[in-house]
């Protein structure tokens, strides 16, 4: 296993302590916000690896120089000489931005066309940074507040309908209208994407509603209308219901941050979701989402595609994710598994959204409660008897992992050798150290507990 070291992103939306702590930065390190520590094998922003006997590398230079050793046969030939995943520590103190991630045709189609307008790939202009499809996942550390996916068409409306404002009656007429209505919504008939021709009425509502949202502060309102915080406001008063609520918070937050940004009624059209420690919710392509507060551990395929529509000082492009945005209204995907978990790996609850680029594990060791030793050398002999009974593979060893020790200290145990992580300490375990185990630490070296984040591929 090989020490590896974060990348930090300094954006405008991000704490001002919470990591600053958890990895122990000082000095100058401390100024400004900080809103994540990328464990990457991004091309565009790679994570420094520290191997025995070589130079300073960084993570994508080391698997393409041992591509089988680094990150496995399977996944060499699966995903090529590359880390299929991108791990992030996050942490927002102000919202981010209402965002889409694309699906795999739509980025190599939007990478190519920002690649012939001659847009560099680190220009604040630029949408599409790589060819990849982005999904994403997050786990929450602490209570972590989000709005991902659209919600049922009533809630949408009843929301929207308390609000005095003239951008909220067009998204409740668009939310009420039917086919007939094309005229009256013929800008967002012609932002509509091909596949619309085979859409529900209740999707083409959706979209509707959201691009007049999203395209608001484009257009002129001449009905007189009260500020928009001051219409969050008095509608948040007529809520009726806790979920309700808890959407509104979110408008009147983003708002806060964003003033008079008309596109956070978009957010009364979403799920709003609380996550406790723990908790997970996982997003796929084409789903706009918009995270609030808290801290997570986030993981996502190998990209940094992202299509803004608002609450942002970043570059916008809704052209693009009006293209990308998936309508269909649903409940968000919770993708843990505390039973597996619980039985195989002690105090540990695996992340496995059914993606076959990663999957996440979120575990606490304590050495005052010693699970008994033989759990582990079980699920490591009766490994393949498993695959037969239920195939699939319950503990992943076949593939690349990054070990974060969060809070705490733990001992990272291979087949090779075994290291002691404390808080904000981290390694790249290679697919040729095989089945690794995390464990507290009971020869008084560091803390005797401690709790930790495992990304990984699911194999």
């Amino acid at each position: 296993m090989y020490p590896i070291h974060p990348v930090p992103k300094r954006y405008a939306w991000g704490s001002h302590e919470r990591l600053q702590r958890m990895f122990h930065l000082d000095g100058d390190q401390w100024h400004g916000p900080l809103a994540e520590m990328w464990f990457s094998g991004h091309a565009q922003s790679p994570s420094p690896i520290e191997i025995p006997g070589h130079a300073p590398t960084t993570v994508p230079e080391a698997i393409v120089r041992q591509p089988e050793h680094m990150i496995g046969r399977r996944g060499s030939d699966q995903f090529g000489p590359v880390l299929p995943f991108l791990f992030k520590i996050i942490s927002a103190d102000e919202p981010l931005s209402l965002q889409v991630h694309p699906v795999d045709f739509q980025a190599r189609a939007g990478f190519n066309e920002e690649n012939a307008a001659g847009i560099a790939l680190d220009s604040p202009l630029r949408s599409f940074k790589d060819t990849n499809a982005k999904s994403e996942m997050v786990v929450a550390l602490e209570p972590f507040t989000a709005a991902v996916g659209f919600a049922g068409r009533s809630f949408a409306v009843k929301n929207l309908s308390l609000v005095d404002h003239p951008v909220a009656r067009r998204m409740v007429e668009a939310l009420n209208s039917t086919k007939d209505d094309s005229a009256a919504f013929a800008e967002a008939e012609r932002m509509m994407p091909v596949s619309a021709s085979v859409w529900s009425p209740t999707r083409r509502r959706v979209f509707r509603a959201f691009h007049a949202a999203v395209t608001a502060d484009q257009c002129h309102y001449p009905e007189p209308h009260p500020p928009l915080a001051d219409a969050l406001r008095a509608a948040r008063a007529k809520a009726t219901h806790v979920r309700q609520e808890m959407a509104f918070d979110f408008a009147i937050t983003a708002e806060e941050s964003f003033h008079d940004d008309l596109s956070v009624l978009a957010l009364l059209m979403m799920n709003p979701l609380r996550l406790e420690e723990g908790e997970s919710v996982f997003i796929p392509t084409g789903s706009p989402h918009a995270y609030i507060h808290g801290t997570g551990a986030e993981i996502m395929t190998n990209s940094d595609n992202v299509l803004r529509a608002g609450m942002t000082v970043k570059h916008k492009d809704i052209p693009h994710l009006l293209q990308c945005l998936d309508c269909r209204p649903a409940t968000p995907i919770d993708p843990s598994d505390v039973r597996i978990g619980t039985l195989l790996m002690r105090d540990m609850v695996f992340y496995k959204p059914g993606v076959s680029e990663y999957m996440l594990a979120y575990g606490h060791v304590d050495a005052d409660h010693e699970p008994w030793p033989v759990m582990n050398s079980l699920a490591m002999r009766y490994d393949k008897l498993v695959q037969q009974v239920s195939g699939r593979v319950l503990l992943p060893h076949l593939g690349p992992r990054v070990v974060l020790c969060t809070q705490g200290a733990v001992n990272c145990v291979t087949e090779r050798e075994q290291r002691v992580l404390t808080q904000g300490e981290a390694v790249f375990v290679p697919a040729a150290d095989g089945w690794s185990t995390v464990d507290p630490v009971t020869d008084g070296s560091a803390a005797a507990h401690g709790s930790f984040v495992i990304a990984s591929t699911p194999f």
